[in-house]
């Protein structure tokens, strides 16, 4: 197999990381279409989600610094999330003065039929993988993370 031969070098590391951009942005494309969501309101449910699944309430200023946007572009992604009933606001149950986004249930529920054959197919894709190469492929994807979030930040207005 050409794989198991070929050097991998960063650049073949950076072109295949850029692939898979693509690819998942084009997946996620194909969800946003079919649901009338702009790319910004899948990268909101997504943080939404992961903040929810750490067990973190998620206030609209903490999306709004998550995705680097404006109080008022925040609002209107909210708000046509809202609308389409993909979330809802409610009050921090801790304190009142605060607002917590959750998503509803029936999101969860249309996301999971779209995602979900994906995430399976990762899962095959990986089924040969040992717990070393596991462990190899999350600390590259962390590290990966991490430089992006570094250099993006020193690049920000």
């Amino acid at each position: 197999m050409a794989e198991d031969v070929e050097q991998v070098t960063d650049d073949l590391l950076v072109l295949l990381l850029r692939q898979l951009t693509v690819e998942s942005d084009r997946f996620a494309e194909m969800f946003g279409e079919a649901h009338g969501l702009h790319r910004t309101d899948l990268n909101a449910l997504a943080v939404i989600m992961d903040a929810a699944r750490m067990g973190t309430p998620m206030s609209p200023s903490a999306l709004a610094n998550a995705l680097h946007l404006s109080a008022s572009a925040t609002t209107a992604v909210l708000d046509r999330l809202e609308r389409a009933g993909h979330l809802h606001r409610d009050r921090s149950a801790t304190d009142r003065r605060k607002v917590e986004l959750r998503m509803h249930e029936k999101a969860r529920e249309v996301g999971a039929e779209f995602f979900l054959p994906l995430g399976r197919r990762y899962a095959d894709a990986w089924r040969e993988m040992g717990e070393d190469e596991r462990r190899t492929v999350a600390r590259f994807l962390r590290g990966t993370i991490a430089a992006t979030v570094e250099v993006r930040g020193r690049l920000a207005p």
